[in-house]
């Protein structure tokens, strides 16, 4: 019997992806459905949604859950949830949708989903922007003294897209027909959470620890993951192999750069690298209580939460994503709180006096003997091909990016931030 950590909202892993009969069945009912075009991000919640990655969720959430989550990070049932999981359509498409019609969700010509409509609601831009205000203000200093709103719309991604939505949302359970590119592109990388539980129960494993990523693994990262493999059974190195914004590094690139640190630093048998389908929402701690969320249906009950985590430029504060865990509604009710707790680790760095990997809890010396590692410096220093000091990567990493970046017609600026360049330390 597995001893791993129960997927979050007590059903088990509800899993809405149809196989064999009952999808060729779904398939040639949706051919005769009305065809709606969804976004890269819906893509990704769907498949999500198929593999019960964003179990106890059916489909997308009705009024009354979108506004429970956005004000109290609960659904309308009281089971925890952090950000909003919606589906937007345009006016002219709700039209010629009625509450209790079936459609099809369709992205680039495949057929991802069929989807009951239960409830259509519309957003209006007060609405879309009380949920910005919600989700993604944060404590930093780009979000205080009324900064938000003249920076947030033109430089914050999660900001942008939701202000982007269409006016109307559809609500309702799916099934869902598609896993898109995933199971061929990432074969071995992308699992799903049946199968992420298999392999740690396989492996004797019961408390287990996530590394969320979407940026290579640098010295700090690869010092946060092995602080867990010595208190944990084992580690997931979990990357994002959705889409993300202009100037990240693309998710074949980053897992071939983990595979190359696993061979080379790790005990093999600790560590798994894999991948989830997800686009990035950018919500910075809210963002990181989502992470938590579904990594607890892939088994994990141990997220690790560093500086900056999920951050977006100063509109948070450095630790925010730690502190919003001490700060979440709690019911007692196992089935629909958080059991994914947070493993808080502080600022880590390259210290040439202490010789080694240390934090603002065990090192003492001053910063002129630290190196500060972000995944934007890194970006920002391989983008300018510039020098990139002792002790910031592993070498073979750090090779294997270059080649990347060398192969690059056009690059987009990366924007550095007080948190990344060490000047808020």
């Amino acid at each position: 019997m597995s001893k791993l950590v129960a997927p979050h909202g007590g059903k088990g892993l509800v899993c809405a992806l149809l196989e064999g009969a009952e999808l060729k069945a779904e398939q040639t009912k949706a051919a005769g459905l009305k065809q709606v075009e969804i976004s890269d991000r819906a893509k990704g919640d769907l498949i999500m949604l198929g593999i019960g990655g964003f179990s106890p969720l059916t489909g997308f959430m009705k009024k009354a859950d979108w506004k429970g989550v956005c004000e109290t990070f609960q659904m309308a049932d009281g089971t925890f949830w952090p950000v909003p999981i919606t589906l937007d359509v345009t006016t002219a498409d709700a039209a010629d949708i009625a509450e209790g019609s079936e459609i099809a969700l369709v992205k680039d010509g495949v057929v991802f989903a069929t989807m009951l409509v239960e409830e259509k609601y519309e957003m209006t831009d007060a609405d879309k922007k009380w949920e910005c205000e919600k989700v993604f203000l944060g404590e930093g200093e780009e979000s205080v003294d009324g900064k938000f709103w003249e920076l947030a719309p033109k430089d914050h991604p999660g900001v942008i897209m939701v202000l982007a939505q269409k006016e109307v949302n559809l609500a309702g359970p799916v099934k869902v027909l598609s896993e898109g590119e995933y199971p061929t592109e990432y074969k071995g990388v992308y699992l799903k959470p049946a199968e992420t539980r298999a392999m740690f129960d396989e492996r004797g494993w019961s408390n287990v620890a996530a590394l969320q990523l979407r940026n290579p693994m640098h010295r700090s990262h690869e010092y946060l993951a092995k602080i867990a493999v010595e208190v944990c059974d084992g580690v997931l190195i979990h990357s994002l192999i959705g889409n993300l914004k202009p100037g990240d590094i693309p998710a074949d690139t980053r897992v071939q750069a983990i595979d190359i640190l696993i061979e080379n630093y790790f005990v093999n048998d600790n560590v798994i690298n894999a991948g989830y389908p997800l686009d990035m929402r950018y919500a910075g701690p809210r963002e990181g209580l989502l992470h938590a969320t579904f990594r607890q249906n892939y088994g994990v009950n141990n997220m690790l939460i560093g500086r900056d985590h999920a951050g977006v430029g100063d509109f948070y504060g450095l630790f925010e994503a730690q502190d919003i865990f001490d700060r979440i509604p709690t019911t007692g009710d196992d089935s629909k709180d958080l059991l994914c707790k947070p493993m808080k680790i502080d600022w880590t760095f390259y210290c040439s006096e202490c010789d080694g990997m240390a934090s603002l809890r065990t090192c003492p010396h001053d910063k002129s003997s630290r190196v500060i590692l972000s995944g934007t410096k890194l970006r920002k220093a391989l983008s300018d091909g510039a020098e990139i000091v002792d002790h910031f990567g592993r070498e073979e990493v750090l090779d294997h990016l270059k080649i990347y970046y060398s192969n690059l017609k056009e690059k987009v600026e990366v924007k550095m931030q007080g948190a990344a360049s060490g000047d808020s330390m």
